[in-house]
């Protein structure tokens, strides 16, 4: 063998197998970081595989008895969409702060073992830091201010301020499903009709202090000013199908809990989250709004 070739093969073998080498390491470098950054994800869905289980769990239908937090949603606004008392939901939920839910959360709506309320289903707040990060950039759900009692003053947070006995007694006590005998809540003209979109009841004018009275017997199951667009508010369970909401309110002259006769004075009329004195009438039945004329009598 010449010194040429000897030559050749000692200085070049040791290049070509260094290269070789950072070649390789590239290689493999390259094929853990893909492995290590993509997502795994069971998307099969067949025998032992779950699917995108985040995905089913923020965006999924919501069960019968549960309800999906969608933006601009508060509890108290699902607690009456779902003829529910809202501490009573924050209750099934584990929810010390009524104002922490989040956007795709899901929330039990009807008492547990209720018909149509399974079980099984985990409905524990999202995040327990109580901040409301919203899934997959939807904006995050309106927070309003805790609920503003009868006498004006702002209670403190739900986990310390619980309802009192009488009032938790009186809000589990069953309802009858017999008719319901309405009467006007005021007296006053038609401002603005019943449409079943924009106006979900019909709006009463009339004058600051006059006195709003509750339209059938029944028992108070919300008293304060968590709803935004409704002011000072009073919403009355008349059976277990059946409910009525007083809007826009000056004065409000019961509690929850407090039962209620046909015809007793609830409130006082104002213009609380409006632009005008008048009553905001509703009627609900089984949680969908209804036009109330229909279930009143002619004036």
């Amino acid at each position: 063998m010449s010194t040429l070739t000897r030559n050749s093969r000692t200085k070049g073998g040791p290049r070509l197998h260094g290269v070789a080498c950072v070649l390789a390491v590239a290689v493999l470098t390259a094929c853990a970081s893909r492995m290590d950054g993509a997502p795994v994800v069971d998307r099969s869905g067949g025998a032992g595989g779950t699917g995108d289980l985040a995905t089913q769990q923020a965006t999924g239908p919501a069960p019968a008895g549960f309800y999906r937090v969608k933006p601009g949603d508060t509890l108290y606004r699902i607690a009456l969409e779902n003829g529910q008392n809202y501490r009573d939901i924050a209750g099934w939920n584990n929810l010390t702060n009524p104002n922490a839910i989040e956007v795709g959360q899901l929330l039990r709506v009807a008492p547990p073992g209720a018909a149509g309320a399974p079980g099984g289903v985990t409905t524990t707040p999202l995040a327990s830091s109580g901040v409301q990060s919203a899934p997959l950039g939807a904006a995050p759900a309106y927070v309003p201010p805790p609920p503003v009692g009868a006498t004006g003053s702002t209670p403190p947070p739900l986990a310390s301020n619980p309802p009192d006995a009488g009032a938790a007694v009186a809000n589990s006590a069953p309802m009858g499903t017999g008719p319901v005998t309405l009467s006007w809540p005021a007296r006053g003209p038609i401002l603005a009709r019943f449409d079943g979109g924009k106006n979900k009841g019909v709006d009463i004018g009339g004058t600051a202090g006059e006195p709003v009275l509750a339209a059938g017997e029944g028992r108070v199951l919300y008293a304060g000013s968590g709803l935004r667009g409704y002011g000072n508010l009073i919403i009355i369970k008349h059976n277990d199908t059946l409910l009525t909401a007083y809007a826009h309110n000056q004065t409000l002259l019961v509690k929850e809990g407090d039962a209620v006769t046909r015809g007793q004075k609830i409130a006082e009329m104002g213009s609380s989250g409006t632009d005008r004195v008048k009553l905001h009438f509703e009627v609900r039945k089984q949680t969908k709004p209804v036009d109330p004329l229909s279930y009143l009598p002619p004036q």
